[in-house]
């Protein structure tokens, strides 16, 4: 193995060879934040030479920022940084047709064939590899925790479901997460895991190996690129199974039990290893503020919002006043992101819950922030409502029964029933269906309707 770790000379004219194919690559993928403008644009921020392109297969890790036109109304940005892995060859045979970027017409690969590497088996065991025998790469560093082992030989292939990174399953033994969009700074996608296996939690897999990549000159310190997580063979996520169960006709206040208390545990075990906070007026006066923002833009962005607007804003106003009164609240470290598809139920029954990388779009600085568990238990609240009105015809009564189990299960465990701080837990659930409905007015229209019919319950009522 080789590096390239310098924006000049070699690396240069690749970036420059690669660059027609990746402006129209890389705003169709799945992952790519960007959506809607130009590419205009790249910087290097690094550049690896996994395997050298001399003989049949190449490879090549790269971290690139992308450089776009501004959204409109929004301030300069320097770019968004990129994970790529690009494979190189004479020619892609049949079965990784679908990971074609291009052909290359000059530079040092000129005449050759690069691809998204991840689709092709060989290129993701020589990532296995690295991670297993903890190997320096240039500026790579991969990692990984002695006490696990990682045999040889397991065969990759790549989940081709669509989501925000990409993963990697090794023989049904192990999955890699890839970040695609990446900051530098401590990724709570691998903070968390790690605090909870300390705390001997059962409900996340605990992290087996992991990688990062220096950042000379960011203060916030190096890039978190992927993590490595036992594989929860034979697993179905929440949402699909709570789809099947409604299919079916059955419910799934059981499951949804379950999922509570398995929530209030990884709760519980955060608290425990991390620091809490206590929140009162002051810190909760710019919350409450932050959420009417939100709903002020939604309102202008999305017109059918508006005659339930001032109903939705009660929950913010209630909130704050009780703040005011002298009410405090504690906050934690949370998931942030907390959905049905967030979580896998296994063959045995038990369920795990993943992905704790927060909302991506959210700074990191935010993502790391202690909050109200709440945030967690609004998400998956609002995850219910989504399913059963994902059913032909629509549930609601499914809804509500799963989503009394669900806070039911959480009190078992946490000691406190949701339910029982309903200000708190109607403004963080508002304050989700409000985002709910701008994301589905730009871009799935038909959706909007879910979005809207708690709108209209949140407006007039509690939550549950």
């Amino acid at each position: 193995m080789a590096e390239t770790v310098t924006p000049s000379g070699t690396t240069g004219t690749l970036l420059a060879s690669l660059d027609p194919l990746l402006r129209t690559w890389l705003p169709r993928q799945r992952w790519f934040a960007g959506k809607g403008r130009p590419v205009t644009g790249f910087t290097p921020v690094a550049v690896t030479e996994l395997l050298r392109p001399d003989g049949r297969l190449g490879l090549y890790h790269l971290l690139l920022r992308v450089h776009q036109p501004p959204a409109l109304g929004a301030p300069a940005h320097p770019g968004d940084c990129y994970q790529l892995l690009i494979g190189v060859r004479e020619a892609l045979p049949p079965r990784l047709a679908p990971a074609l970027i291009g052909h290359v017409e000059e530079g040092p690969l000129a005449g050759r064939t690069v691809y998204e590497a991840l689709y092709d088996p060989r290129p993701a065991e020589v990532l296995m590899e690295a991670l297993r025998t903890r190997a320096r790469i240039g500026g790579l560093r991969f990692e990984r925790d002695p006490h696990q082992e990682i045999r040889e030989g397991l065969v990759a292939r790549l989940m081709t479901a669509e989501q925000s990174n990409s993963s990697v399953v090794y023989g049904d033994t192990f999955i890699l997460k890839l970040l695609r969009r990446v900051v530098p700074g401590v990724n709570p996608d691998l903070e968390l895991p790690l605090a909870l296996a300390r705390e001997g939690c059962p409900r996340v897999p605990a992290p087996t190996a992991w990688l990062h990549a220096e950042a000379d000159g960011e203060p916030d310190g190096p890039y978190v690129l992927a993590v490595l997580q036992p594989y929860v063979s034979g697993a179905t996520d929440g949402w699909e199974l709570a789809l099947r169960e409604l299919a079916k006709g059955e419910d799934f206040l059981a499951e949804a039990r379950s999922l509570g208390r398995a929530t209030a545990e990884v709760h519980t075990a955060l608290a425990r290893a991390l620091p809490t906070v206590t929140l009162g007026h002051a810190q909760l006066q710019p919350l409450a503020d932050g959420m009417t923002e939100r709903l002020e833009a939604a309102v202008q962005a999305v017109p059918a919002l508006r005659p339930f607007e001032r109903g939705l804003r009660s929950a913010y106003t209630a909130l704050a006043d009780l703040a005011a009164e002298g009410r405090t609240w504690t906050a934690q470290r949370v998931h942030g992101d907390l959905h049905l598809g967030q979580c896998l139920r296994s063959p045995s029954g038990e369920w795990s819950l993943i992905d704790f990388e927060g909302e991506p779009a959210r700074p990191l600085a935010e993502r790391r922030m202690a909050q109200p568990p709440v945030r967690d238990i609004a998400g998956m609240l609002r995850s219910f409502d989504y399913a059963a009105h994902s059913a032909t015809p629509a549930a609601p009564d499914w809804a509500h029964a799963c989503r009394a189990a669900y806070c039911s299960g959480y009190a078992e465990v946490a000691g406190r029933d949701p339910r029982t701080d309903p200000v708190l837990l109607r403004a963080y659930e508002t304050d989700k269906a409000v985002y709910e409905v701008v994301y589905e007015a730009r871009h799935r229209p038909d959706w909007l309707p879910v979005p809207l019919s708690a709108v209209r319950r949140l407006a007039t009522s509690e939550p549950i």
